[in-house]
């Protein structure tokens, strides 16, 4: 294990993030504490406040660490599932990561003897990323059962939770101080490793705002790229009227400042029904709207409001997910309290309030369909944005391509 460890701490930060500042000094740091466990299975929580980078260091450490075990796993945004789908959907990643196939089970329980039988004894690596609390107890029994030196990994913003307590070594993120800061910003916004020098005063302003945030130092960043010093000052009276610690606001401002409707609408649309859905399928979906699906996905993605995954799927930080789904809630006329029931699970039945331009809607589906009938799916998730342009009428859509004993319209 010292012999891998020292050769690891001389390895670069791959893919993690584009521009790693002071990102290496927390992955050797985080090899260490594997280090100092390294006869048995080695449980680390990752804890920090939404933003700080937690993600990005659990990306960064997989993929200096991965080579050297038996099999890994490197799940996203686990918080997005709960109850007993998030259970299950957990075991399936983590049986497909770990044994590279695809398992069927029936119950959590087939899931855990699967991992007893199969896994038991194996050097694993497990990072779980954005997990809840109901999660977590599930993930440190299976740790019973790997061979020493295998690392979990989970992040969580939560420092409170009992699992946490429970883990081997809990690694707390720091906020970037005000040098880091300005590096970071200066990345985004400039494309070098220090504001242009008539600039500098309103970086350093910019980034006493963010707080050492690096999520609101990048898509900030990325916003204020090629932009005048007048744009620069038009963007700081906007943080002034912002509570500090209101990070989706501060986030909002490059929402705001986005070219059109159509990118707007866009974005609120992954926000809504596409985050973990593939990019083609999401492209179809919305080419159907009349609008250059492609072209406004480059534009958000370079505005770091969303990401495209290896797997060329659609991503989302979760705290921009949360802006985006304020942000609809408004739209629809709800607060922001209950917007929660606009959001579709499997497991349930859903309300969904489609707003558009010229007429309001409100309809049920029976998730049943979704399992056995992928058009059905696929209409279900296009009609779930609230905020479809009106391009084509939605009596329209379902007489074209679905019949009406499916769905239930009310006026």
């Amino acid at each position: 294990m010292d012999t891998i460890v020292k050769s690891l701490l001389n390895l670069p930060v791959f893919s993690a993030t584009k521009f790693p500042v002071g990102l290496q000094s927390h992955v050797e740091d985080l090899i260490r504490t594997i280090k100092n466990n390294s006869n048995k299975v080695c449980r680390i929580a990752i804890c920090g406040e939404d933003g700080s980078g937690k993600t990005t260091l659990a990306k960064a450490f997989f993929n200096q660490i991965h080579g050297t075990f038996t099999a890994r796993s490197f799940i996203e945004a686990i918080g997005q599932d709960s109850g007993i789908r998030g259970d299950l959907r957990l075991q399936e990643q983590l049986l497909s990561d770990l044994l590279k196939t695809k398992v069927e089970k029936d119950s959590i329980e087939m899931g855990r003897s699967i991992i007893r039988e199969r896994l038991a004894g194996k050097r694993v690596l497990i990072v779980l990323d954005d997990v809840p609390g109901f999660n977590a107890p599930l993930v440190w029994e299976c740790s019973n059962w790997f061979e020493g030196g295998a690392v979990i990994i989970i992040t969580t913003r939560h420092e409170n939770l009992q699992w946490v307590y429970q883990a081997d070594s809990v690694f707390p993120v720091k906020l970037m101080n005000a040098k880091e800061s300005l590096e970071l910003l200066s990345w985004h916004a400039f494309r070098e490793a220090k504001p242009k020098e008539e600039y500098h005063f309103l970086a350093e302003r910019v980034v006493d705002y963010c707080r050492g945030l690096p999520l609101t130092l990048e898509v900030i960043g990325t916003y204020l790229y090629e932009r005048t010093e007048e744009e620069w000052i038009s963007v700081l009276s906007k943080f002034k009227k912002i509570p500090r610690r209101d990070v989706k606001q501060q986030l909002k401002i490059s929402f705001d400042g986005l070219r059109n409707e159509m990118e707007k609408d866009l974005f609120l649309d992954v926000c809504s029904s596409f985050v973990g859905k593939g990019r083609t399928y999401a492209t179809m979906i919305l080419n159907g709207c009349g609008i250059d699906t492609e072209s406004a996905i480059r534009v958000l993605t370079e505005r770091r409001l969303i990401q495209v995954n290896k797997n060329n799927k659609l991503g989302m930080h979760p705290l921009l997910r949360q802006m985006g789904r304020e942000i609809i809630g408004r739209i629809s006329g709800k607060e922001p309290g209950e917007i929660g029931q606009l959001w579709f699970d499997r497991d349930a039945k859903y309300v969904l309030s489609e707003h558009t331009v010229r007429s309001s809607f409100i309809y049920r589906f029976e998730t049943s369909f979704a399992s056995g009938c992928s058009l059905m799916w696929n209409i279900f998730v296009f009609l779930s944005s609230f905020h479809l342009r009106g391009q084509k009428s939605f009596g329209d859509f379902l007489s074209e391509h679905i019949s009406s004993s499916n769905f239930m319209l009310l006026r």
